[in-house]
């Protein structure tokens, strides 16, 4: 019998904020002024946590498989993306462990979603909710963050052989 493995990843993303655009994270639509700007519907928690899966079993980036100049992802739900990161990571021979993500932004606050997040990120990765841990901070006015220019989103997935 083969002894399981474990590899980690990390993740990060961030994207600019938008006039007209929905503001979704963690596949969960939060009301709000602005929106982020980005080819997909520009989830920057779930891009991040897609990075940090491919970087655990090796295989890139979300940009080298889901690339921002072809058509097919213009507004796709990253949930979607985060699906075939699956399918990607099960055919390496890996599951999800568990992940932990934190979301950088100085407004809306996200506490009220949080549990909502949790439910979306862990259903798609057929996962106990209880695997998955998302944080939400301030950059207390530092940086672009703060400047309230953008957000930031950063993962840590840790996975293991099937």
């Amino acid at each position: 019998m083969m002894e399981k493995q474990g590899r980690v990843g990390i993740g990060y993303d961030s994207h600019r904020w938008s006039e007209g655009r929905s503001l979704v994270l963690g596949g969960v639509n939060i009301p709000h002024r602005q929106g982020l700007w980005g080819h997909s519907d520009a989830d920057a928690l779930i891009h991040a946590i897609c990075d940090a899966i491919l970087g655990a079993v090796g295989e890139g980036d979300i940009g080298a498989h889901f690339p921002d100049h072809d058509p097919a992802f213009k507004d796709i739900s990253s949930l979607l993306l985060l699906g075939r990161v699956r399918e990607i990571m099960y055919s390496k021979g890996y599951r999800v462990a568990n992940i932990d993500a934190t979301v950088i932004l100085e407004q809306p606050k996200l506490r009220p979603y949080i549990s909502e997040m949790i439910q979306n990120i862990a259903a798609e990765l057929v996962l106990a909710p209880e695997r998955v841990s998302v944080k939400a901070k301030t950059n207390e006015g530092m940086g672009f963050v703060g400047r309230g220019e953008g957000i930031a989103a950063m993962a840590i997935a840790m996975v293991e052989t099937i």
